[in-house]
């Protein structure tokens, strides 16, 4: 099974590990099922519409194919 390694601040380790605690769990078996629960989910409701960039107007219609350039061979 890999192993996924990432820093966050002490305050927020601490009440992992609390909340890890009062579940019964250890902090490693806690942060998987947090991990694996929110991954099932998939993407937030409207998350699409909502992110910059996100397009509201008309649907995007591609221009047209050019023709390939001719390229000179080496």
């Amino acid at each position: 099974m890999p192993q996924l390694h990432f820093y966050v601040p002490n305050d927020t380790a601490t009440d992992l590990r609390s909340q890890a605690e009062s579940r019964g769990l250890s902090l490693s078996a806690y942060l998987a099922e947090m991990v694996t629960t929110k991954a099932a989910q998939g993407w937030p409701a409207g998350w699409f519409e909502a992110v910059v960039g996100g397009w509201y107007g008309e649907p995007f219609e591609r221009a047209p194919q050019l023709p390939f350039e001719e390229r000179r061979t080496l």
